[in-house]
Order: C-alpha cells, then structure tokens, then sequence
C-alpha cells in the first residue's frame, strides 16, 4: 500500500534548500525517497511509520511534497512553497541555560527573523514574539530531561542553523545571592545602567533599589543581570528577587544617588596663561567629584570637603567656565576664570 502524506513542517523554505522539513502520515515505515515536485530530498530519515525528516532541495514556487515506499507513492496534495526570502541567521541565544522547567524569557539575537513563523527548542515549539529583524523573545519551554537542546528560528525564507541551550537540573530553592553592584553611583533622575553579579538569577522576577523597582532589566546568566536604575536619593540597597527568594545585603550591593556638582566662587579668579597655580574651587557635592575641567582642558585637583577643592589651573587663554564632574553629572555655568 502506497504512503499517505497528511502534512509538512514547515511548509516554506529558501529556493536554495536546504530547509529541514518533517513530513507525517502513514506508511513511512519502507520509505525510500521524499519528493518536491520532481526533486529528491537529502538527508531522508524515517523516524517512525508516521514521521520522517529530510532537508529540501533547490526549487522554486509550490511543489508538491510525496512520499515513495514499497508500495508505490503518495498522491495527497500537501504543498511546499519556495520563497527567495533569505534564510534566518541565528547569532546568540540569551540566557543559553535553564531549568527543565522551562518559563525563562531569553533573547535571540541575528538577522532574516521578519515573519517567523517557528522557534523550536529541540522538537518543541516555543512561545515567542518577534521584536525586530534581528531580535526575537523566546519563552524557554519546559523538557523532561536536562541536556543540551538545538534552537532554531523559521521562517518563509528556510530554517536558521542551530545555536545551543542547555537545559539544566532542578536548582535548589534558595534565594539569589548578590555579590557586587558595578557602578554604584549615579545621578538622581536615574538612568544608569548598572551590572549585578552573584548567583541564583535565573528567572528574576524583580530587581530594587530600597523599595523602587528597577525600571527594566535583563537576566543575562544565573550569574549575572544588567538594570537600569530608577530615580532615588542617597544610598540604598540593591536587591535581587526570583520564586526562591530575594538576596540580602552585602559589602558591595549598595548603590549611591548623587546630586550634580555645583561651583559658586573661584579664589583667585584669573591667573597667568602658563597656569600652574592653585585655584581653590567652593561649591558643593564636591566628595565624589572625578573631573575638573578649566574651559575643557581637565585639571589636577585635591577635594578637601564636600564644599572646597582645590585644582591647578592648567595652560590656557581667555576667559573660561570652571566645571567639576562626578558620577552624578557635571556643575552648569557658574564662575569664570581669566587667564591674563
């Protein structure tokens, strides 16, 4: 008896080949050749007497898809269509690890995704939404077993080559630790994006300063996650939650807010061309300053308190504006010195 073919998966690919396709029915079981139109699929594997896998030749158009067995071949009309869409490329995966539990949201990055029809982790499908050409968010889906899976993105143009996920064993539940924020200062109106290192972030459901969640972050690994701070005051903590838990305090998990630098008086105020000498610089938010700037050309300085610094006044010409920087911005117009 001849095979009966009821479907094709995808049923769309690059006019190049080269699309791996899964054809279903009955009869595979003494299959000997897979056809597109008049053309022979590579790489025929009858996985069951319902299921076979092969990779699709050059074509073009709609050709129908037949199944040759022992008994003759298929006659059920189940089309394929080529399209010259180029193929998907697939660059990165991230986060590339997980529980078997699935449910972690992660990033595929590349290029061709525009009309993606499949993410498939292994031979299972994925929940996912296409962001832009290039980047496409993923619903990691569960498995049963833990060990590393093949990722592919489909679409009308063919199938990406695969990236790696590794699925991984059931991790214990305990909270996340955070071990480092990097910066740990920035400006009041937020904005800076700061990487939190430690263990246990897979599938973080927050990030906080004190109280304030984070306006948006990214789980980049078990170990590490990029956020943005929100705009806050002071020094808080930083914390890190996920099912198991949230992380606790640590020696280097603070993050300090700072007001920009102001600059009200310059003693003296003028001084000679070839600079060198001492300017004392009064104003505020001085503590964390880490730049002084004489008309743009930065200077030499000491902080004395949060009030005063005093700076040395580098070569110049002219009049010009005197600005101290620190992680929490740079002072605005204020004083001018003179060079005379």
């Amino acid at each position: 008896m001849a095979p009966v073919v009821t479907g094709v998966t995808p049923n769309q690919g690059s006019s190049a080949g080269g699309t791996m396709i899964s054809v279903t029915g009955t009869g595979f079981a003494n299959a000997s050749a897979v056809r597109l139109g008049g053309a022979t699929a590579l790489g025929l594997t009858v996985l069951s007497d319902t299921h076979i896998t092969a990779v699709t030749p050059p074509g073009a158009g709609t050709v129908n898809v037949t199944v040759t067995g022992s008994g003759g071949t298929s006659t059920q009309n189940v089309p394929f269509t080529y399209t010259t869409a180029p193929a998907p490329v697939v660059l990165s995966l991230i986060p590339d690890q997980g529980p078997t539990a699935g449910g972690t949201t992660a990033t595929l990055t590349g290029t061709g995704f525009t009309g993606a029809t499949l993410v498939s982790f292994g031979p299972i499908s994925a929940a996912f939404t296409v962001v832009s050409a290039t980047q496409i968010t993923v619903t990691i889906p569960p498995r049963a077993t833990t060990g590393p899976v093949l990722v592919t993105v489909t679409t009308p143009g063919g199938v990406s080559y695969p990236v790696g996920y590794a699925y991984q064993p059931a991790a214990p539940a305990t909270p996340p630790v955070l071990v480092e924020v990097t910066p740990d200062q920035g400006p009041l109106a937020g904005g800076t994006t700061v990487t939190l290192t430690g263990t246990g972030f897979t599938g973080a459901t927050a990030v906080r300063f004190d109280a304030t969640p984070a306006p948006a972050f990214t789980v980049m690994s078990n170990t590490v996650i990029t956020a943005t701070t929100p705009p806050g005051s002071g020094t808080v903590t930083v914390t890190v939650t996920t099912p198991a838990g949230t992380s606790g305090p640590g020696p280097l998990t603070s993050f300090t807010y700072l007001a920009a630098p102001t600059v009200t008086t310059l003693t003296p105020s003028q001084g000679p061309t070839f600079g060198g000498n001492p300017v004392t610089v009064a104003g505020s938010d001085f503590t964390y300053a880490t730049d002084v700037r004489f008309g743009g050309i930065p200077a030499p300085f000491t902080i004395v308190s949060d009030t005063f610094l005093v700076a040395t006044a580098p070569p110049g010409t002219g009049t010009v504006t005197v600005t101290v920087a620190s992680a929490g911005g740079t002072s605005g117009a204020g004083p001018l010195y003179t060079y005379e």
